[in-house]
């Protein structure tokens, strides 16, 4: 079975939501330890959010089952409909660098402004495949 190349972009959208994951549970472990939170106490999110203070990767990763969503779809339409041209391919990886700058700013220093510009890049990025895709479909 051969790969085809429209799904790595997919792949490495995956590899980064588990990224994200990982840094959210070692720091909601390593303060549950260091303030010897119960983890009952944080069932829920309005608890979780009251005693949890560092809540920027829960935040990101959350936000990665947005946007995203739209972006697997276009990828999968892709595949099926053969439009896994070098242009859609291209718009693909463009989104997926702009969701690991998205990621690594709101993971990190979390300046709003810087990840506004990233998320609002990526989102015009996921525009234009979608538009690209429906000119396909829809002159198919």
């Amino acid at each position: 079975m051969e790969i085809q190349p429209i799904l790595l972009p997919g792949l490495a959208m995956v590899a980064l939501t588990f990224v994200v994951m990982t840094v959210m549970y070692r720091r909601r472990v390593a303060q549950m330890l260091r303030e010897r939170i119960h983890p009952q106490a944080v069932a829920t999110s309005t608890q979780a959010a009251a005693r949890l203070t560092d809540c920027t990767a829960a935040d990101n990763f959350r936000n990665l089952f947005e946007l995203p969503v739209l972006f697997y779809f276009a990828l999968a339409s892709a595949a099926l409909t053969g439009q896994a041209t070098v242009a859609v391919q291209a718009l693909a990886w463009a989104f997926v660098a702009l969701r690991i700058v998205h990621s690594a700013i709101h993971c990190g220093y979390n300046k709003v402004m810087h990840r506004f510009r990233a998320y609002l890049l990526g989102a015009l990025v996921l525009l234009l495949l979608w538009l690209r895709l429906a000119w396909g479909l829809l002159a198919a």
